[in-house]
């Protein structure tokens, strides 16, 4: 927090934070409002997906060639006038929430890998940029835990007019401060121009492909059993569905006190245990959470699974911006992005599907093995020593 570039950042993204999660609130609750489909409101979910799959190498080509500062704040002010774009949509017209979606969705395709690349250029790859990832998931962790409740007080107050207004004033403060930041990093001059040389470079760097293909089944796996959370609780707790809130909070809750340990798990393990311990443990609360007997239980493995689950992601975060080259790490951190994107389609479709084939219960617990797999798979995928996730350069222009 002595960092005068870092505190701007983490404001801004923490202002921004707070509208996100209350839009994320909002947006299901009004297209459901005006349409009464759940297929309307699925759909509306889903595209949410679709520029980090289609636009993400692109965004990542272009982010190492720019300047990261501008990008950022350009893409909150896009973000901002998408949200606007809701305002015209009502019962006849429900076109404007879906094109808001897609260019909301654009514009953090460019934010979060723009973010990513941008924090080792202001802290550095040292210890202070663990401990950076680890104050950004705790503040993030924080935004989870009240913003939702707080979304859904303003929603049955003031309404959505008043939820959309805090959002667009949120992206203008954020951009309003992160223009302030000084920090640039200097644009690659690099020979790997490519769409695709992000994932040519994860392809040939053993360590990072490792951590790409354990996280992408672990991600997977999270989101199947994210998409049957209401269904779980509602049949197999028989608990009415705003308990779900109360499983969020316990999650939230889990994910405050790792991110306050993580900056003391690397002493603890190598970055390769550390991501397969985490895995393992996050699968032991899932097994927990959906075999639970009653709602009590079911918050507490709630919050094991938090806890280990925001050390793994921090873990992982740190490792890529460590790892790869400066020049490369927008288009890298546009590839991580959009597996995650992937996995969070994939175990979205996938999870309704095998319930209907496997039934509830068989479907969470075969979900719950599928972390114990991405735990395997890193433990195999990943080398052990450290010197495999040490930042070289690459060759420059001849």
């Amino acid at each position: 927090m002595r960092n005068r570039d870092f505190r701007r950042l983490w404001i801004g993204n923490g202002i921004s934070g707070i509208g996100s999660w209350l839009l994320i609130v909002a947006i299901p609750f009004h297209v459901y409002d005006l349409t009464g489909s759940p297929v309307a409101t699925g759909l509306a979910l889903g595209l949410e997906a679709l520029p980090a799959l289609l636009i993400g190498p692109w965004a990542g080509v272009l982010l190492d060639r720019c300047d990261l500062v501008r990008a950022m704040w350009i893409a909150d002010l896009v973000s901002a006038a998408a949200v606007g774009l809701i305002l015209l949509a009502d019962t006849d017209r429900i076109w404007p929430i879906y094109l808001a979606i897609l260019i909301e969705s654009t514009a953090t395709t460019v934010f979060r890998p723009a973010s990513r690349a941008l924090l080792p250029a202001v802290v550095g790859t040292g210890n202070e940029l663990a401990a950076a990832n680890s104050l950004n998931a705790f503040t993030g962790s924080a935004i989870r835990l009240a913003a939702p409740p707080l979304g859904a007080l303003l929603l049955a107050g003031p309404g959505i007019e008043f939820v959309l207004a805090v959002d667009i004033v949120s992206y203008l403060l954020s951009a309003a401060i992160i223009a302030t930041v000084r920090t640039r990093r200097h644009a690659t001059t690099e020979r790997f121009d490519s769409p695709l040389a992000g994932f040519r470079y994860v392809a040939g760097h053993r360590a990072l492909r490792g951590v790409l293909l354990g996280q992408t089944v672990f991600l997977t796996a999270n989101a199947g059993l994210t998409a049957l959370l209401v269904p779980f609780t509602v049949d197999r707790l028989h608990a009415p569905g705003y308990v779900l809130g109360y499983l969020i909070s316990g999650l939230g809750a889990g994910y405050l006190i790792g991110a306050a340990l993580s900056t003391k798990a690397p002493t603890w393990l190598k970055i390769r245990d550390l991501l397969v311990v985490t895995q393992l443990a996050n699968a032991v609360g899932y097994f927990a959470l959906f075999n639970s007997p009653s709602v009590p239980w079911a918050i507490a493995a709630a919050a094991l699974i938090g806890l280990p689950g925001s050390i793994l992601l921090i873990t992982a975060e740190t490792a890529i911006q460590r790892t790869a080259p400066a020049g490369m790490l927008g288009r890298v951190g546009a590839l991580f992005f959009a597996a995650d994107s992937l996995a969070l389609l994939v175990g979205a479709l996938a999870a309704p599907a095998l319930t209907l084939a496997l039934g509830l219960p068989l479907t969470l617990n075969v979900l719950a093995g599928f972390a114990v797999l991405a735990g395997a798979l890193t433990l195999v995928a990943v080398p052990g020593h450290p010197a495999n996730f040490t930042r070289t350069p690459l060759p420059r222009r001849t």
